[in-house]
């Protein structure tokens, strides 16, 4: 039944034009089509602009996109591009405060401990240039004005670059197309919220002055914030900030503002030239519906928010990272197309909580009365450096910031068997980052490295792994045994993994299944109720 139905798909997918149309070609777009494209998914990437971004505001690479930049191939690439941040600094009226470290309290959570440092454009630019791998290319000036659902398929009508209309047909459609989103709005789809007050602006610098080398700083003053992250060459600086009252006009300069700048952060401060400069407001959004039917929103399109805690393009390129292995199964007939429900299930969840929470923050470090000046200038540096000289809350601290804590535990997708300890990853959780002998007797190796993200893996301790026809899963599945022996033990327990374990993870590293003692029934009950096609062995078929 499961070949009849697969044959179905693809001799329904040959009639299309593409399976995958994406709409956009900034960060959150770029990765679906790289994503996709690794995965043997036919996919078309168009975007309405002319080309790349030149300037761009988001500057900050967090951990988890790190190391999904591993998986694709081109984490080397950012980090030569980038500079590392291993911790950022809290000024108050010109005067140092606190630090936050990221690479110590990181090391044992993620390979990648620290903030990167590497603007919008340059991550645009390493993934793009990777799509070349697949096949691929933006098509630019190629705009997105009509969409049409249909069962099995859409059909999209695009105008293309010398001004005539093409109408195409794809199984699935992908908006990753910002703000202004034409699939959010083709759709219907209503994207409530506001924009803040106030004016933002971005200037890229060569600035000497107090500011911590090679680390972010945060200047907090009592109309506001002024953010200095750290860029490649000598005294280079993307300053972030809010545009004071009396000079929120069009044809503002940088020259008229570094005064200001200067009087908050310190005389020592000196601007030596400013090579672009721009103003901007900023929206606090969330789409009501990640999808409408065959037609998906990820990143801006779907979600909006302030740039306290640089969360804005690593939760786009996550949304990206959800989605591709869901519509790859689904589009290659390995599975049901239910399983992409859980898409809008488990990403929506996490966006609002970011908009929650980044609202929060920008609230407190902007508001005009007095108890949130007291609270900024004089408070809230002391609470930070106190909390950093704890443990809990700076594991905490890291693993929000890096987003390698963000998790999917009421997913259907997520589910626990009986019997783990307390403490123990649970189902829905990103698997932890550990250094594992593989073999007896064999090298210590990085357990990410060994994991393949385009198939489930299975990770089995103080066991027998069971035959991987077994579980139903075929080419899909890659099994893991970890052996006994004393370094695996202790960097089990570290993660309070003791015993007899098994977690079968989902190609996105989150954890699908755990359990104690491994039953195939109990792996393959689970992969069929989350839409998963399951190959019965041929034995069971011929009996």
């Amino acid at each position: 039944m499961a070949r009849h139905i697969s044959n179905a798909i693809y001799r329904s997918a040959a009639d299309m034009d593409t399976d995958v149309l994406i709409v956009g070609g900034g960060p959150t777009g770029l990765m679906l089509a790289n994503q996709l494209g690794r995965r043997g998914v036919r996919a078309m990437i168009i975007d309405r602009h002319s080309g790349p971004a030149q300037q761009t505001r988001a500057m900050a690479v967090q951990a988890r996109t790190l190391e999904i930049y591993s998986k694709l191939g081109i984490a080397e690439r950012a980090l030569e591009l980038g500079l590392r941040g291993n911790g950022a600094n809290i000024w108050t009226e010109g005067k140092w405060a606190a630090r936050i470290p990221l690479g110590d309290i990181g090391k044992s959570v993620s390979p990648f401990p620290f903030v990167l440092m590497l603007g919008q454009d340059d991550n645009e630019r390493i993934m793009g240039d990777h799509l070349r791998s697949w096949g691929m290319a933006v098509q630019w000036n190629t705009e997105l004005t009509g969409i049409k659902q249909e069962p099995g398929r859409v059909t999209a009508t695009l105008k293309q670059p010398d001004g005539s209309n093409r109408q195409i047909q794809a199984a699935y459609v992908a908006g990753c197309d910002g703000g202004h989103s034409a699939v959010r709005e083709l759709c219907s789809i209503t994207f409530p919220g506001a924009p803040y007050e106030h004016v933002f602006f971005v200037a890229d610098t060569e600035a000497t002055g107090p500011m911590v080398a090679e680390e972010l700083n945060v200047y907090l003053w009592r109309e506001g914030f002024h953010l200095f992250f750290p860029m490649r060459g000598r005294d280079r600086w993307r300053v972030i900030g809010i545009l004071p009252e009396k000079l929120r006009r069009d044809d503002v300069t940088f020259e008229e503002l570094s005064p200001d700048i200067r009087r908050e952060a310190g005389a020592n401060l000196d601007f030596k030239e400013c090579s672009w400069f721009s103003t901007y407001r900023i929206h606090h959004r969330a789409a009501e519906k990640f999808r409408d039917r065959r037609c998906f929103l990820l990143g801006d399109a779907a979600h909006v928010h302030s740039p306290v805690g640089g969360q804005g393009m690593n939760t786009g390129l996550q949304d990206a990272y959800n989605l591709a292995w869901k519509l790859a199964l689904v589009v290659k007939g390995h599975a049901e197309a239910a399983l992409l429900d859980t898409y809008e299930a488990e990403r929506i969840p996490v966006a609002r909580r970011l908009l929650a929470t980044t609202d929060r923050a920008f609230v407190l470090v902007v508001s005009d009365s007095w108890v949130a000046r007291l609270f900024r200038t004089r408070i809230l540096a002391r609470i930070a450096a106190l909390a950093m000289t704890f443990e809990r809350p700076k594991q905490f601290a890291f693993r929000t910031i890096s987003q390698t804590g963000i998790a999917y535990r009421e997913s259907s997708l997520s589910k626990m068997l009986p019997g783990l300890p307390d403490g123990a990853p649970r189902a829905g959780d990103r698997f932890p980052w550990l250094r594992l002998r593989f073999l007896a007797n064999g090298p210590v190796e990085d357990l990410f490295q060994k994991l393949d993200d385009t198939r489930y893996n299975l990770i089995v301790t103080a066991q027998p792994a069971p035959p991987g026809v077994a579980l139903g899963l075929g080419d899909l599945l890659r099994i893991h045994a970890i052996p006994d022996d004393t370094q695996n033990a202790q960097e089990l327990v570290r993660v309070r993994i003791s015993g007899p374990a098994f977690y079968l993870l989902r190609p996105d590293g989150h954890i699908g299944l755990a359990g104690t003692r491994l039953e195939p029934d109990a792996v393959t009950r689970y992969l069929s109720e989350s839409g998963i096609r399951i190959q019965v062995p041929k034995t069971a078929r011929n009996g």
